[in-house]
């Protein structure tokens, strides 16, 4: 079944920790304003006995966005989907799918898919207390173990609480053995068990994870399922998705180039990085990947992330990086 442009799931930015916080995303909305964007983990601890606004707070210009959650209790989550709600996000996610050793301890993630009818009796409780979706993401087994009917039964079983969208990371999750960045690498990539998942599901939404750094893995695998979610090759690489807008949504994306993008995040520094503890520097570094490809990109990557510049105002490093781009010399730093 081919998706279709106006599918909300057709194209989307996974939850990656450490790294698709809101400064991030803002830099990504500045080169795709339809890719549905996703928040890092936030725990329900985190938001029950912490600081909502540092893990809430997002811009306008993120939309749409997902907030995606870890925990195990459903009164836990249905609390904090409630927040969500209340911040203004446009989707709930369930991690089914972390496999780290932390998240295990919490006795969520990747282990709650031994646990489907648990996972069902959460997202129950998260639809009953809000009302924008309520979604999740697993991957397609556990363990080196590979059978079909496992990762179908959690489907259906989690389908009949009412969800409605399953975001599927195509590998088996390993328990034991591996760490989180093994895990995304090591166990086998297997498209064909999310395409018979859209088979067996047609009624569902299914967004395929996992492996996807091309236009031409993108476009094949929007052949079998209704969306696709790109994770590590987005953060990396981002001025890809400056093209993503015109060829996958049919409208004209926001960027112009490079160099306008780079002047928006020195604006955007300019304005939120003096309330950030590491100033414009916590901004810069999820920008690295914009020159990625382009000739003299090494000097300017060195030059926003030398942190000798910290104390510089953010225009004052622009100048250099793009003088270092350009290959011509610097003033040294003092």
């Amino acid at each position: 079944m081919a998706a279709r442009a106006s599918n909300p799931w057709r194209l989307c930015v996974a939850p990656m920790m450490e790294w698709t916080d809101r400064h991030c995303r803002w830099l990504h909305r500045l080169l795709t304003r339809h890719t549905r964007l996703y928040t890092e983990m936030v725990t329900t601890g985190a938001l029950l006995h912490g600081d909502i606004a540092r893990h809430l707070a997002f811009e306008a210009l993120e939309h749409p966005l997902a907030l995606q959650l870890g925990g195990n209790d459903a009164l836990e989550l249905a609390v904090c989907a409630r927040l969500g709600e209340a911040w203004g996000y446009d989707e709930i996610n369930l991690n089914c799918g972390c496999p780290s050793p932390r998240v295990q301890r919490g006795a969520f993630g990747a282990c709650l898919m031994e646990h489907p009818r648990q996972v069902a009796d959460c997202v129950r409780a998260m639809r009953d207390a809000v009302r924008i979706p309520v979604t999740v993401k697993h991957r397609i087994g556990l363990d080196r173990i590979e059978d079909y009917g496992f990762v179908r039964d959690f489907v259906g079983t989690v389908a009949e609480a009412g969800c409605e969208v399953f975001i599927v990371h195509a590998r088996n999750a390993w328990l034991d053995g591996l760490s989180p960045a093994e895990n995304r690498t090591v166990p086998p990539l297997r498209y064909d068990v999310v395409h018979r998942l859209k088979r067996d599901f047609p009624h569902l939404v299914i967004v395929l994870n996992g492996g996807l750094t091309t236009d031409a893995h993108i476009t094949e695998q929007l052949r079998h399922v209704d969306g696709v979610m790109v994770g590590r090759e987005a953060y990396h690489n981002p001025w890809w998705l400056a093209s993503w807008d015109e060829r996958y949504f049919g409208v004209a994306g926001p960027a112009g180039s490079r160099d306008d993008v780079e002047a928006r995040m020195v604006e955007y520094m300019e304005r939120v990085g003096p309330a950030l503890p590491g100033g414009w520097y916590a901004i810069a570094r999820h920008m690295l990947g914009l020159r990625h490809g382009q000739p003299g990109a090494r000097r300017w990557r060195q030059i926003w992330s030398d942190h000798r510049l910290k104390a510089l105002p953010p225009r004052e490093v622009a100048r250099r990086a793009r003088a270092a781009l350009l290959g011509r010399a610097c003033v040294a730093v003092e």
